[in-house]
């Protein structure tokens, strides 16, 4: 596997992730194409995009986060891995966590809990008012 601009820890770790799940570099097709958005005339002259397609799974990825090409291509291939893995166990756990904390958020409080928040609110103000200055 090629080198890219990151850590060697990363680029192992990208490597262990791969041959865990049992993708090989040869199976991925790879694409470059000019990013849109921020970045000016570097990314308007260079093909910094990068596609890539895993033919077994039929997976395609594309990314342009940074203005670098070589960076670009790290961090597609971990995208690429977790899509696998996505597609692989039905749905990523930290993906159903936080599909979930977003749906409690909107969640309307109950009466009673609306009620608590409040009072707890009156106690923190009655608190805060004691502190005063006392005046003779």
């Amino acid at each position: 596997m090629r080198a890219f601009p990151v850590t060697p820890r990363k680029q192992d770790a990208l490597h262990r992730r791969m041959l865990a799940l049992g993708v090989r570099e040869e199976e991925i097709e790879e694409g470059f194409m000019r990013a849109g958005g921020r970045g000016g005339q570097k990314l308007n002259k260079t093909s910094s995009a990068v596609a890539l397609f895993h033919r077994p799974t039929g997976i395609r990825v594309r990314c342009e986060a940074s203005r670098s090409q070589a960076l670009n291509r790290f961090l597609a291939r971990r995208l690429l891995l977790d899509r696998i893995e996505e597609r692989r166990r039905g749905f990523v756990a930290a993906a159903r966590d936080a599909a979930e904390k977003i749906r409690r958020r909107k969640r309307r409080r109950s009466r009673r809990a609306k009620e608590r928040m409040l009072e707890g609110k009156r106690r923190q103000s009655e608190r805060k008012s004691q502190r005063a200055r006392v005046e003779w």
